[in-house]
């Protein structure tokens, strides 16, 4: 039994088979049926729409409707293109990492029944530079996928032709962002580009392409499996399916969590989570690492859904849970979020570039004793700059850290004044 509110894993199926990993384990529990089903008797167009009814929304942080970007796919492209987003380097999120090392053939046939669905040939895994260890149990599966000739010029014996590429980047934050992924996969900078035009229509080298997350793709195959009112039983309306949480920080039992969109906070931290050691209480959570806004103690009977996460002013993202306890400096932690993102900056913009260094800078301020109470009205100055006027989402997510820890927290920044 998976936990109280999911009795079968769907993504960490691992947790319930053995050896999943292995092909002719994954074979024997129904795996590439999906793929198999949606070649053999399904046409691209009713892919597509099963994906859309199911209501499976992007799994990668922004939760934007996977159907729907299949769609804006251009009727008759050619040399369209797949590409996996694997690029896992938000702080405290580590549920992709776990599919592809323990469940990697449910995350190559997600993908190639995309692949199909959109008219592609070609798939590309781009993930971050660290996950050669990942990487290489990755490529063991794509090995034995081509053996049994679920990939290759004649997949699962039908016409369709498919192939599919692992490529690790060099370890930076910003090809998380989709444009920056493509420009590093081809060979250049991972700046992000700007849009329009978007990926759909001119995305990996100038063609037609689509982007989605690891845990996205393991989605799609019990879907075409199973049908869309399986998959909607699970979640809410407008959150549907399942979901893994990363539990992490002041956790007894830190780790990846799968359960229906719409369960309480309280309860992956509590119950699944085991609570916080040394019987201390939760001061805050960041629900979608450090991208997210932190939510205090008194949230923690929200669901773990997208809409309800939005209503408390926060977001739930990748669902990289960290949690912090009572004894955590929040003006601390706030400083290492915003060193973090100006670290990772990639210094296109100058709202972000800028921003992220003079934050940085009050930050050390405050911190070292010589900050003012000015000094404080000064960072959502800073913010209120930054804000709306990045180039991609980055210097956006940079701006989290402040404004939450201001909004909850701010008598915390005026005893290192008064100090």
């Amino acid at each position: 039994m998976a936990n109280d509110y999911l009795k079968e894993h769907i993504l960490l199926r691992h947790k319930d088979i053995p050896d999943i990993g292995d092909i002719d384990v994954y074979l024997s529990d129904g795996g590439y049926e999906g793929l198999k089903k949606a070649l053999e008797t399904m046409q691209p167009a009713e892919v597509i729409e099963a994906v859309k009814a199911s209501g499976l929304r992007g799994r990668g942080g922004a939760g934007f409707p996977t159907g729907v970007k299949w769609s804006f796919i251009p009727k008759g492209a050619k040399d369209v293109y797949i590409v996996v987003n694997a690029d896992e380097s938000e702080p405290g999120t580590f549920k992709d990492r776990e599919l592809m090392e323990y469940n990697p053939h449910q995350v190559i046939e997600g993908a190639a029944i995309a692949a199909y669905a959109v008219g592609a040939h070609t798939v590309y895994i781009y993930g971050r530079g660290e996950f050669k260890g990942p990487f290489v149990t990755l490529q063991k599966a794509v090995d034995q996928a081509y053996e049994k000739g679920i990939l290759g010029k004649n997949a699962m014996g039908t016409d369709y032709a498919l192939d599919l590429h692992l490529h690790l980047g060099a370890g930076a934050y910003i090809c998380g962002e989709e444009t920056a992924l493509l420009n590093s996969l081809e060979g250049y900078r991972g700046y992000p580009r700007s849009r329009p035009p978007f990926p759909a229509v001119e995305g990996l080298y100038a063609k037609p392409t689509v982007i989605n997350n690891v845990e996205t793709m393991a989605n799609v195959p019990g879907i075409i499996v199973h049908g869309v009112e399986w998959y909607r039983q699970f979640g809410t309306e407008k959150s549907a399916g399942t979901k893994v949480f990363s539990l992490s920080g002041h956790v007894n039992r830190p780790g990846n969590y799968e359960l229906p969109l719409g369960v309480p906070i309280r309860y992956l931290i509590e119950e699944l989570g085991g609570g916080v050691p040394n019987g201390k209480r939760v001061k805050a959570v960041l629900p979608a690492g450090e991208s997210s806004l932190m939510v205090p103690e008194d949230k923690l009977d929200t669901p773990m859904d997208y809409e309800s996460m939005a209503a408390i002013g926060s977001m739930l993202g990748s669902a990289s849970f960290i949690v912090m306890d009572e004894t955590v400096d929040i003006v601390w932690a706030a400083e290492k979020m915003i060193h973090f993102f100006k670290h990772e900056s990639c210094g296109k913009c100058s709202p972000c570039r800028e921003g992220t260094y003079w934050l940085s800078n009050v930050y050390h301020r405050i911190r070292s004793g010589e900050g003012t109470m000015e000094d404080i009205d000064l960072l959502p100055k800073i913010v209120e700059q930054m804000s709306g006027n990045t180039f991609c989402p980055l210097g956006e997510f940079a701006t989290s850290p402040v404004k939450a820890s201001l909004l909850h927290f701010r008598h915390e920044y005026e005893q290192y004044v008064k100090k």
